[in-house]
This record gives structure tokens, sequence and C-alpha cells, in this order.
């Protein structure tokens, strides 16, 4: 395992990247997956060391990175947004890129990180074999631009400076760069294979979000895992059996 930053305009982004015990190939070459955790996670979360692992397993390296405000990784939570986690994704890949070792290239995410898969998989479609989102919170957009989100109602039209809960605080800028974002348009866009998968007791996202984004893409598997929650607390193998098998036929 090796463990390093990669800097994004001043921000230092937290990051392991871990080989398979064997390559692929003769030349030394083997896929590479990038792993990215939600909203108030971080790399050493059990769902995301499985699916990392999961990628190791099956020949694949792995980059776990965090991002602005999370983890290890420069700036504060409250001031982060998807512009920014964006931004930090893009300069993730361009470093991945710059890796003589990778054969292919794909991006995973949890959560907001699944979000954020979305929104990167059809910007960089290029440059991804396929992408699998996790649980991803495509309703945050939509909860910006309704006035609700993490369980707090607001006026849409007048955003407030500051959301808090009870242990949590957010720029109101973080909603108003939600308000702007329209997923549809990257799933549009990103035309490779896509795995996603999701609990049907999933506390934090409505699993129709999941069954439109399948319908969406134009090359989308849905996995849905009975009686499991937002990060796969009561049967995470059914996860990881999902990502093997995916990963597998990917490379077939």
């Amino acid at each position: 395992m090796k463990e390093f930053f990669i800097e994004d305009d001043g921000i230092r982004l937290h990051a392991k990247l871990d080989m398979p015990e064997t390559m692929q190939d003769e030349s030394g070459k083997c896929p590479l997956v990038i792993v990215i955790h939600g909203f108030t996670g971080h790399m050493e979360e059990r769902h995301i060391i499985a699916a990392a692992q999961t990628a190791n397993a099956v020949g694949f390296a792995a980059l776990r990175v965090e991002m602005y405000g999370h983890g290890k990784s420069g700036g504060r939570f409250e001031d982060h947004t998807l512009y920014k986690w964006v931004t930090n994704a893009l300069a993730v890949v361009d470093y991945a890129k710059t890796l003589d070792f990778v054969s292919d290239l794909y991006l995973c995410g949890h959560s907001q990180g699944g979000l954020l898969t979305m929104l990167v998989g059809g910007m960089r479609a290029d440059d991804f074999k396929a992408i699998i989102p996790l649980s991803p919170a495509w309703m945050i957009p939509d909860g910006a631009r309704q006035g609700n989100l993490l369980g707090r109602s607001f006026d849409p039209d007048h955003v407030p400076d500051l959301l808090e809960t009870d242990d949590l605080r957010l720029n109101g800028n973080y909603i108003r760069v939600a308000q702007t974002i329209h997923v549809e348009d990257e799933i549009e866009r990103f035309r490779g294979p896509v795995l996603i998968v999701q609990g049907d007791k999933d506390e934090a996202v409505p699993l129709e979000y999941a069954q439109r984004a399948e319908k969406l893409y134009a090359n989308a598997k849905l996995v849905i895992v009975p009686g499991d929650t937002h990060c796969f607390d009561y049967h995470l193998e059914a996860m990881t059996d999902a990502v093997k098998e995916f990963l597998m036929e990917m490379q077939r």
C-alpha cells in the first residue's frame, strides 16, 4: 500500500493506492479503480475498503481518495460543495492517467461519491471503461431545489448562509451549487457499462433514483440488495459479489 497526497489547486487530497498481488498481463499493467467515499465519509469505512479489496482480488489496482473537507484531505467539511468535489475528482483522474501501469480506468463511488461518479463519468466518458455508483445520492440536487436537505427545510429561493443540524454545519454554497446540477446531462454522455448497487432498505437515498438511473443509462445494470441499508451494513458480501462479477466480466 502506498499512501500519499494528490494536489488540486492548493488542496491536498489524501490517497492510498493498493496493488493486486499479481498483474494481469506480462507487460506489468492492470486496470485501476478509483474509489470515493460519501458525504461525511472517508476511505477507511468498511464498505469503501471492501470495494477496494474486491478490486484487488480480481487483479485490479485500487486508488482510494478522500475529497475536500473529508478524512485527512484539506478544506473544512462545512465549506465543501459538489463543485469542489468535481474538481477534486478531475484532478484525481488526471493523476491516475499518469500512472504507467494502468491499462484501463474505472470509477466507483458511494452515496455522494456515487453521485460524483455519475457526474465525472459523463464529463470524462472517454477515460473510463466503466463506472460503479454505489447507493448514489442522486436526490441531493432535487432536495436542494425543493428546499429539503439533511432533514431540514429551507426556502430554496432564499438559501440560508448556513444549514445546521444537531451535528453538522454546511455553508449555504453547498445548497446553491447543488441546485445547479442536473445529473441527467452526464448520464446521457456516458455510454459505457454501468453497475449500480443499492439496498432496498436504504434509509438515506430512495431506491427509485437508482431504478431511474438504470433506465436512463445506455448500458446499465442495477443490483438491488434485499434487506440492506445505505452502507450495506447487513449484506456487504452481496455488494462485493456484484462488483466482483462486474469487474471480472469487464475483463473477459
